[in-house]
């Protein structure tokens, strides 16, 4: 028994997302010809104030440890942009800057479940939540959501999956994978039944700023009792195009955001220093880079839902928000294109990357086996002759 691994850690499933890149980035490295809408990143640089900022802090020295919670400036920034950008006001106390959204994601979870606790996710979602419920020896409750309903919770679905073991409930908005965003109103009965209900809200709220439809609302700002009962995650990475700087940061109340500050300073102390001196920057500097680039992910994503929408046996809606499309691959489950039977997206994702050099991520990594995920973090032209090579793959 003394050599035997943690069981809890030992079922927790690798990310599917990662599997398929790691194959793509191989063949990429033998020198293939890979086109690539897998990314869950912006494909645009730093914006060069930002990266300046961090540049000067190392001539400087000022490398140095910080709080574990982050440096005060950069939390009193967050602060600041909570007040101007959401209508939530928060003090520097309610603030954890942690190493990236997910980690403050992971943060929130260990911070209010206890053992046989259930946690409410939206089917799609984000590969990495049912495992971090696990993780905080929670139990995930996967909600099924309709395409034609946007892939949102209803009223009727969130009633029916609470009991009183629920503890929480996840919202993405924008989302990842489908780029769903929710109205007021829907984020009003959600807030309804969670203050009804005495439950968390986390609201993940990292594609707040890649929003080409409707404006995002954060579910906080709709009155006190919710503020209360939810915890915001957001973050740099995917707003500034920050995803390797690995600052993400969250606000809740003062007693979950002490829990989290306390597990934060043995788990990991602070984020990286020089990271979080350009956050400030990022958040406090000139907004200009960010519009460019959500000018840009829109004129792809038009075009993206278009092309598919073009091709047999694929079919898209509009996603209002971050960068993906999901794309409806219902028609193709069971059948034989070229020898090869795609009994379920794994298999289409291997044979567009096999056949077509393409590389996709595979819906059953989101909990959707009748879809695949497809970026478009990448320019216009890699859309426009990827989306050719699929057509040509699953017409043959």
């Amino acid at each position: 028994m003394g050599s035997s691994l943690s069981r809890k850690n030992g079922d927790i499933n690798p990310s599917v997302t990662l599997a398929i890149t790691a194959k793509a980035k191989k063949m990429k490295a033998e020198g293939i010809d890979i086109i690539s809408f897998s990314a869950g990143e912006p494909d645009f640089k730093t914006p060069e104030h930002i990266r300046r900022v961090a540049i000067d802090v190392i001539e400087k020295g000022l490398t140095g440890y910080t709080a574990s919670a982050g440096l005060p400036d950069l939390k009193k920034a967050i602060c600041y942009k909570l007040r101007e950008e959401n209508n939530l006001d928060y003090l520097p106390e309610n603030i954890v800057v942690s190493n990236g959204a997910k980690h403050s994601l992971y943060n929130a979870l260990q911070a209010i479940c206890n053992p046989g606790d259930e946690v409410i996710i939206a089917v799609p979602y984000w590969v990495s939540y049912p495992e971090m419920v696990k993780m905080a020896d929670a139990k995930p409750v996967l909600v099924e959501t309709l395409e034609e309903n946007g892939f949102k919770y209803t009223v009727e679905n969130l009633e029916k999956a609470i009991n009183d073991k629920t503890k929480a409930i996840i919202l993405n908005t924008p989302n990842n994978p489908t780029g769903t965003v929710y109205t007021d109103d829907e984020l009003k009965k959600i807030a309804e039944i969670a203050v009804k209900k005495d439950i968390f809200i986390i609201s993940d709220e990292i594609y707040e700023k890649l929003i080409y439809e409707g404006s995002h609302v954060s579910i906080a700002s709709l009155g006190e009792d919710i503020k209360k009962l939810t915890i915001i995650i957001n973050g740099m990475s995917k707003a500034y195009a920050m995803t390797g700087w690995r600052i993400g940061y969250l606000a809740a109340k003062k007693e979950i955001a002490k829990i989290i500050t306390n597990l934060q300073s043995h788990a990991t102390s602070n984020p990286n220093t020089i990271a979080q001196y350009a956050s400030i920057e990022a958040i406090k500097g000139y907004q200009e880079p960010i519009e460019e680039m959500v000018k840009a992910f829109d004129e792809r994503r038009k075009y993206m839902v278009e092309r598919i929408n073009q091709i047999n046996d694929l079919s898209c809606t509009m996603p209002k928000g971050a960068f993906y499309v999901m794309v409806n691959i219902s028609k193709l489950i069971g059948k034989n294109i070229n020898g090869y039977q795609i009994h379920d997206s794994m298999d289409l994702a291997e044979y567009l990357l096999d056949n077509a050099k393409v590389a996709v991520i595979p819906g059953s990594g989101f909990g959707v086996d009748n879809y695949i995920r497809i970026s478009y973090a990448t320019s216009l032209e890699n859309i426009k002759e990827g989306l050719k090579r699929i057509q040509t793959a699953i017409t043959e």
